[in-house]
């Protein structure tokens, strides 16, 4: 259950952030004892992984932080997201996966299975964050976005390292999910409203 809390914690977060939980675990694997890799994961702890990925998260968080940019850059990361998530809970989840060495057996015996639940849930998430977004430039006139950005880059990290030292605080996350995803589409639907009539009240002047 435990290894399951850390997967989904971790595909989460990359939902926020998609190099943040796969550096932090590569981190943690190369220079501490706090994280100890499955075999077909442990590249993720190569120098050279770990520096791609931090080039990576810097370009990023910039992106991310620019109205309009950040509309681009979430395009882009509908794909990218997914994909981190689906390795984070594969790597997370302590699943003994042979992707890199074996890929026959990686579908044979069903080992998929944790990182498709990974990408769903990154996507999940992901398309949460896409879908705030726009609604956060459009109140706050693009200030929103930053601000926005660096708290879910921040929750990124928190849910990474939670994820991964106690596991058990991710089902917090899940229970503030549930409260915000009723909120966001209340307020999308007051924001349809608005719009709707600004434009009668335009065209009656």
């Amino acid at each position: 259950m435990l290894e399951v809390l850390t997967g989904s914690g971790l595909a989460a977060s990359a939902g926020l952030n998609a190099y943040i939980p796969l550096l932090l675990m590569g981190l943690l694997s190369r220079y501490t004892d706090l994280v100890e890799l499955p075999s077909g994961w442990q590249w993720l702890g190569n120098g050279w992984v770990v520096l791609i990925l931090a080039v990576l998260l810097a370009v990023e968080v910039v992106a991310d932080k620019v109205p309009v940019v950040d509309h681009v850059n979430d395009v882009v990361q509908t794909v990218v997201r997914p994909t981190a998530g689906g390795l984070a809970f594969g790597a997370g989840a302590g699943s003994e996966t042979v992707t890199v060495s074996d890929p026959d057996t990686f579908f044979s015996t069903h080992q998929w299975v944790p990182v498709v639940v990974g990408v769903l849930i990154a996507l999940g998430v992901h398309l949460l964050k896409a879908a705030a977004r726009p609604v956060i430039n459009a109140t706050t006139a693009g200030v929103g976005a930053p601000v926005a950005s660096t708290a879910e880059d921040a929750t990124s990290v928190v849910m990474s390292v939670v994820a991964l030292v106690l596991p058990v605080l991710v089902l917090v996350f899940v229970v503030g999910l549930v409260i915000f995803v009723p909120w966001l589409f209340r307020r999308r639907r007051e924001r349809r409203r608005e719009r709707a009539a600004a434009r009668e009240a335009g065209f009656r002047v």
